[in-house]
């Protein structure tokens, strides 16, 4: 069972503005442009954002560039199955495995990416990859399980996470307390390590609460059988 037969749920902030935007785009790509092109375009897009990222050590200006990778990867991994859909052209079992599998490369590498450039520790960056990782998991579980495929948790999508990102690479170049550090047990923290531990916190919090209420669902759609002893 791939995402294609299951129920799609998208309750994010921009989702409705996003799907036309989405259609449209799709509706103008020329017949050479694929899904599978898409996808690595995506991946594309989260390399340079790494490499970018890396580079923002000798030069912050960099951290642009970075943000460019995230709406390169944006406009490949969003666009590639709006696209499949609008030409009717969907694999469901082949879409589900490559997108879902270079989704977790992607994921890696804007996590690492973060924790490779001067905005974070690189154990800070592991936390949010951590909670992102176990939250991408559940998806696919639920996706067989419950027949449900969860793109949003609450109003936040990986369309917003990526704005975030931007949001938060765009405020590191222009505040002059980007470099100020917070001294804990000899350790350096900066403000922004102390918005990737908040994020990371959420995304467990979010995890932990959604595993709650699926599981007292199934729970009740497949109780425990009574033990009955053999003679």
């Amino acid at each position: 069972m791939g995402s294609e037969s299951s129920e799609r749920i998208q309750t994010s902030i921009l989702n409705s503005l996003e799907k036309k935007l989405l259609i449209r785009l799709a509706q103008q790509q020329p017949s050479w442009v694929t899904s599978d092109f898409l996808t690595f375009i995506g991946v594309a897009g989260a390399i340079l954002f790494a490499v970018c990222c890396m580079l923002s050590h000798s030069d912050i200006n960099f951290l642009w560039l970075a943000s460019l990778g995230l709406v390169i990867n944006w406009y490949g991994d969003s666009l590639d199955g709006t696209l499949a859909r609008v030409r009717s052209t969907q694999r469901p079992i082949y879409g589900f495995f490559i997108d879902h599998t270079l989704d977790a490369l992607t994921t890696c590498l804007i996590c690492l990416g973060m924790g490779l450039s001067p905005m974070m520790r690189m154990d800070v960056a592991l936390m949010i990859l951590a909670g992102y990782l176990c939250m991408s998991i559940y998806t696919y579980i639920s996706t067989i399980i419950v027949n449900e495929f969860r793109l949003t948790y609450g109003k936040l999508g990986p369309t917003e996470v990526r704005l975030l990102i931007i949001a938060v690479c765009t405020t590191y170049i222009y505040n002059p307390w980007s470099d100020t550090n917070i001294q804990f047990h000899g350790q350096k923290w900066s403000v922004f390590d102390m918005i990737g531990i908040t994020v990371a916190i959420i995304l467990f919090l979010i995890y932990i609460c959604q595993l709650a209420k699926d599981l007292h669902k199934l729970a009740l759609k497949d109780p425990a059988k009574p033990f009955r002893k053999s003679h």
